[in-house]
């Protein structure tokens, strides 16, 4: 669905990643791990389109995307979540998937209710303008919004940071729901507890590069090797 080879960015005249890779199959979880700085969401700016960028390859869903603006890259099928969330706090929690819908790509389309579904909490609040909502319902609103344009696959700039661990729990169910119906992930993340629960592999990005890759089954057995490329 995904395949990302020698990816390059940079920020103005500074280079950040240096020849990322990383591949993503259809209804697969990915997870991007990494310190704050180390690149992630880099990564995700860079694949979309919104970075000065040059890769070897850069494919989604059979289209070279290496080229393509980034309207034409969400067209395509690839949504993101940024850290920030950007969902527009004067608009209703309605307004704002509203906004985010699109003609279904194939089979049934996304709809507030289907979202509702996914994201109960959503639906309990769907009057209420986004600028009253909590850090984890606006998070919810944001993913909400991504589904409704149909993707394929999904971008996911730290879902849990900041969340309240019962948040984080419902945040990772809904996640998972999402697997379940065919949506590849990926999530960039520092919480390696939250990975484990979604992700099916694992990259770690530690100063632009790729330093390791492997199933997080793997990974699970010697926790070392990956925590060690997390810790402060």
């Amino acid at each position: 669905m995904l395949a990302v080879a020698g990816l390059d960015a940079w920020y103005g005249r500074a280079q950040a990643l240096f020849g990322v890779e990383l591949a993503v199959a259809a209804g697969e979880a990915v997870a991007l791990l990494g310190r704050n700085g180390a690149g992630k969401s880099t990564t995700f700016r860079a694949i979309m389109g919104l970075l000065e960028r040059r890769a070897a390859q850069l494919h989604f869903a059979g289209s070279d995307i290496g080229h393509l603006p980034v309207h034409g890259i969400a067209r395509l099928g690839l949504g993101y979540v940024p850290e920030d969330r950007r969902i527009f706090t004067d608009l209703t929690v309605e307004e704002n998937l509203d906004i985010g819908r699109r003609p279904a790509r194939d089979g049934a389309a996304w709809t507030a209710e289907r979202v509702y579904a996914v994201f109960p909490n959503l639906g309990e609040m769907r009057r209420r303008p986004g600028g009253r909502m909590s850090g984890g319902e606006q998070q919810m609103l944001a993913i909400g919004r991504a589904l409704m344009g149909n993707p394929r696959l999904i971008l996911l700039d730290e879902p849990a940071e900041g969340l309240a661990p019962r948040i984080v729990e419902q945040m990772a169910q809904a996640i998972l729901a999402m697997k379940r119906q065919g949506i590849g992930l990926v999530l960039s993340e520092q919480n390696l507890h939250f990975a484990r629960l979604i992700a099916d592999r694992a990259y770690v990005i530690e100063k632009g590069r790729v330093r390791l890759g492997a199933a997080m089954a793997e990974l699970q057995t010697d926790p070392g090797s990956i925590e060690t490329w997390l810790a402060p």
